[in-house]
């Protein structure tokens, strides 16, 4: 089973939870997940929580002891918040570089499903008829401790646009497209070195070539050890071929640790 999370207290994920009820054939089950209504269509489960899915770490292990089953993927339908207030459709695998500020553990990552995330921008781009911003995020924030693959998709970034119907319509058909195609997508993939929040360089990367992103490491958070290189190629679903650095967005001691990881493990190194 494939899972779609969804929390009541996110205007965001009710939105994008009532699209797929809506549009996307999903009915309510006889049964319940944290004390609320399942709803499901083929071997996809939409479940929904009552806190912020940010600090659900072990939800995987969660959703086996009260459901019986653990989940192939999970797709958090979830509000992108920023001061600026960007009207934005994003996506991007969670967990911490260094210090857990927003949820999971300290230097811990999720286990990231580049193909699910390319193919959920693709569609967001291909779909998004708002003249928003489609971007992939740097990792960030919790949960960080999951072991199976997940990614956050999301609508941003202001109480005005997280219930915009619109994007929840995007961000609906989006996640039925990716969790009925991505096992099937095949893409190099590369872990992403340098750049701001909204990994710029990547995101173009990705929506004009074939290479498809996993985890990816923003300026602000080098330097990077060679532990958490590694911890992010170990924590990718499938096969990393690349070790992607922005050059001009990267510390110099990061960028030369990725050169030399790459020549180490036998992965082309991209510099842009």
């Amino acid at each position: 089973m494939k899972v779609v999370m969804s929390t009541k207290v996110d205007p965001a994920s009710v939105n994008i939870v009532e699209k797929l009820v809506e549009n996307f054939g999903f009915r309510e089950t006889d049964g319940f997940f944290d004390g609320n209504p399942i709803y499901a269509k083929g071997d996809t489960m939409i479940l929904t929580t009552n806190g912020e899915m940010i600090y659900y770490d072990k939800l995987d292990n969660t959703i086996e002891s009260q459901l019986g089953f653990r989940p192939e993927i999970i797709a958090f339908a979830s509000r992108h918040s920023s001061k600026q207030k960007l009207p934005a459709l994003t996506t991007h695998v969670t967990g911490n570089w260094g210090k857990a500020m927003y949820g999971g553990k300290d230097e811990s990552l999720a286990i990231a499903e580049p193909r699910a995330m390319k193919l959920a921008l693709l569609r967001m781009s291909e779909l998004n008829d708002l003249g928003w911003t489609v971007c992939y995020e740097a990792t960030h924030h919790g949960p960080s401790e999951l072991n199976v693959p997940s990614f956050f998709i999301e609508i941003g970034s202001s109480e005005e646009e997280w219930v915009n119907e619109r994007a929840g319509e995007i961000i609906a058909e989006t996640i039925v497209h990716v969790l009925e195609n991505y096992e099937k997508a095949r893409f190099p993939v590369a872990i992403g070195i340098g750049g701001g929040h909204y990994v710029p360089k990547q995101t173009k990367r990705a929506l004009e070539t074939e290479l498809a992103f996993s985890h990816m490491a923003p300026k602000y958070a080098h330097p990077l050890s060679r532990e958490m290189l590694l911890k992010a190629i170990e924590r990718t679903s499938g096969n990393v071929d690349a070790i992607y650095v922005d050059w001009k967005g990267s510390k110099g001691e990061t960028r030369q640790l990725a050169r030399k990881l790459a020549e180490e493990l036998g992965l082309e190194f991209i510099r842009d």
